[in-house]
């Protein structure tokens, strides 16, 4: 009798591989941040040129955010995934062979139009795998991996730019994940058909399962329903106004870096990772701090929006940036931005599920996502003309304001009713 060779805790290896994958994903998003000013240089771009650029990649992420749901449905997680991360691995290589501003924004365009779709597969990846109990563990496993690839990409490209060439830098991260869809289709398939999976560790998943998880809520609701109601109208407002700063950070720290204080390209990879290194702490405390305060008695709806203020309190320190006497103050400044919105976006993606029935969480998580990226295309569109002709003063000013505002608003407009209750249920969910 021949014995089958498995792999031991094959779900936590699957949570790996989605981690790694959320690395690449944000490593290949902001090599262009990194190399704004040498890509600006060789292609003889301006900073109006590069903005409409960013603009493009977020109008793209945002309607593909909408709909990559509905589609990885159909096709399912171990496709979808390889589909996605195979197209937008091309054409981040292709971004090596661009010859101008417009071959440049179409290798972005293609790039935002598959990189939102690894998220809801992940997630789907994640509740095929994971038992009810762990699921939460396996989200947060693979959700750092964007702080970690944000944090990386800036010593790495900078590396290999000095080395061999911006242009080398695209076609390297690009590599990378066309390498990762070749593990992801060796390994992954769904627990009932994967080849890898060990009888005992499906034994403990399927007992498990069948122990932890009740029947599924049927309650769902129209996209019309989500929107007109004041929890999705308001969840869709505060990501509307605040997901902007968070792709200024990304996209134009190092412009300012280069522009403002004189940095070079290895200066760049030096110290950009640093505020999304201070990041990755927020993520971590953020969801502890409201999960904390909960089984201090407080209320849901309160501890969320505790947090939430903690954490917009500190976005002010972006205005402090542009006026700090040197360099080292002004990044200081941006750890402080990062870790604020760290707290700040860890609960505000949460509310969702406090607001929703379950039928509902998927389609108001990707509403109020398409708000962010419409906002951040909208916002970088305008953000070149007004560093071109007036500084970047305006934009760190705003960017220190929208947390504390959408904060007052959501205070205001979201009241403790619309939370669920034990005896009344969730009485503002659908309105």
């Amino acid at each position: 009798m021949t014995t089958r060779f498995t792999i031991p805790k094959l779900r936590w290896l699957i949570a790996g591989l989605l981690l790694a994958v959320t690395m690449i994903n944000y490593a290949d998003r902001l090599t262009v941040s990194v190399l704004v000013g040498e890509i600006r240089r060789g292609l003889s771009l301006s900073e109006t040129d590069y903005s409409q650029i960013i603009s493009l990649f977020l109008v793209a992420y945002a309607v593909m955010y909408g709909v990559s749901g509905y589609w990885l449905d159909r096709m399912g997680t171990r496709a979808g995934m390889a589909v996605c991360v195979c197209f937008w691995s091309v054409c981040q290589i292709f971004h090596g062979l661009a010859m101008g501003k417009w071959s440049f924004a179409a290798c972005r365009l293609g790039l935002g139009l598959a990189e939102p779709g690894s998220f809801p597969a992940a997630t789907k990846a994640i509740g095929e795998w994971f038992p009810a109990g762990q699921r939460a563990i396996g989200v947060g496993i693979f959700n750092t991996g964007s702080v970690i690839g944000a944090a990386v990409s800036a010593p790495l490209v900078a590396f290999l730019a000095l080395h061999f060439g911006w242009r080398s830098a695209f076609v390297f991260t690009g590599a990378a994940g066309l390498f990762w869809v070749a593990l992801w289709l060796m390994l992954y398939e769904p627990p009932q058909r994967n080849r890898w999976l060990g009888r005992k560790e499906a034994a403990e998943l399927n007992l498990r399962q069948t122990a932890a998880e009740p029947p599924a809520a049927k309650e769902s609701a129209n996209w019309r329903d989500i929107l007109t109601s004041r929890a999705g109208f308001m969840l869709v407002l505060a990501r509307f106004l605040t997901d902007p700063v968070i792709y200024f950070v990304m996209f134009w720290l190092p412009a300012y870096l280069e522009k403002e204080r004189g940095f070079s390209l290895k200066m760049i990879g030096d110290w950009v990772w640093i505020p999304w290194a201070v990041g990755g702490a927020g993520y971590v405390f953020g969801g502890w701090l409201s999960g904390r305060m909960m089984r201090g008695g407080w209320k849901l709806g309160r501890s969320r929006k505790l947090a939430m203020t903690l954490g917009a309190a500190l976005l002010p320190l972006a205005m402090l940036a542009p006026l700090a006497p040197s360099a080292g103050l002004a990044i200081a400044a941006m750890c402080g931005v990062v870790l604020g919105h760290a707290i700040w976006v860890t609960n505000l993606m949460t509310l969702p599920a406090d607001l929703f029935p379950p039928g509902a969480v998927a389609k108001a998580a990707g509403f109020s996502g398409m708000g962010g990226a419409i906002a951040g295309a909208l916002a970088n569109w305008f953000t070149g003309p007004i560093v071109a002709h007036f500084s970047y003063l305006p934009i760190f000013i705003c960017a220190g304001l929208l947390h504390p505002f959408s904060m007052l608003l959501l205070w205001r407009f979201l009241p403790e009713r619309c939370f669920p209750d034990k005896a009344m249920g969730n009485v503002c969910e659908i309105e």
